[in-house]
């Protein structure tokens, strides 16, 4: 299957649907409004939650509107303003102004949920890592523990990486339901600062030969199974907008690859993180 999806205009149509090799249980789109323009998407069998990247906006869903969303000018200026759509309604974009970015993530779920918005200060963070070796990291949840019982099996957040950092690292993987892993479908999207930057994604099974792609601004990468370190460039400080999509569950149990066992002391927070993700 096709991994990595290079950057382009979507125009509003989805990037990931039920119409995706592997990936039939993962939405993913990005919706760009101009000033006053209104736009809408309806994903039948998905719970949605929309993420302002950048400028304000209205959203609504369903009956239930949502006014000034939106408190950064970019992705770098901040914790995200969102609000989660719940399922089987039509979720509706009003831009306020010039610059408006939407990125809707969704994962497959038949469930009846309620619409809520999720603040920046609502955002729940964890530091992984350290800048001594080479790996700190920021997860900033926006759909995780805070929506528990309130949500399906989705989870949603930003990752901030400083430059020439590891990420999804130790490597590891969440492609089984067993004692010490959960089954997760997952999609990593690359933004960079300066947006010349770019990256490094890793993949490999526990057979076969090892994958690597260049990351740039604005790529997508899908994630249905394996093991998937990523590292950003020196230079430039790197974001990914992560979607976790339950198979089985909503809690997230990373299996990290045993054959690198020793870096997970090498590592700090690693257990912080494992933490927020359950």
């Amino acid at each position: 299957m096709q991994y990595l999806i290079r950057a382009y205009d979507n125009a509003g149509q989805p990037i990931v649907d039920a119409t995706t090799p592997e990936m039939q249980d993962v939405y993913f789109n990005l919706l760009r409004p101009a000033k006053d323009e209104t736009v809408s998407l309806h994903a039948i069998g998905f719970e949605l939650v929309a993420v302002v990247m950048s400028g304000q906006c209205d959203i609504t869903v369903g009956e239930t509107r949502f006014e000034g969303v939106g408190m950064r000018g970019d992705i770098w200026s901040g914790m995200a303003d969102s609000v989660y759509a719940g399922t089987g309604k039509t979720l509706e974009v009003t831009a306020l102004g010039d610059g408006v970015e939407v990125a809707v993530a969704g994962g497959a779920c038949n469930d009846e949920f309620a619409p809520f918005r999720v603040r920046p200060d609502e955002v729940q963070s964890v530091v992984v890592g350290s800048s001594e070796t080479k790996s700190r990291r920021e997860i900033c949840h926006i759909l995780g523990q805070n929506a528990a019982d309130r949500a399906g099996r989705l989870l949603v957040s930003e990752l901030y990486a400083e430059d020439g950092c590891w990420s999804g690292y130790p490597p590891h993987k969440h492609d089984e339901e067993r004692d010490g892993e959960t089954d997760h479908a997952e999609i990593y999207h690359y933004r960079y600062d300066p947006e010349t930057g770019f990256g490094a994604q890793f993949h490999y099974f526990d057979e076969g030969e090892a994958d690597a792609y260049m990351t740039r601004h604005g790529d997508t990468y899908l994630l249905p199974a394996g093991y998937h370190p990523t590292v950003t460039s020196p230079g430039h400080k790197g974001y990914v907008l992560t979607i976790l999509v339950g198979r089985n569950q909503r809690g997230l149990v990373q299996h990290f690859d045993p054959t690198h066992a020793h870096l997970q002391a090498y590592i700090p927070g690693l257990g912080g993180m494992r933490d927020m993700f359950k």
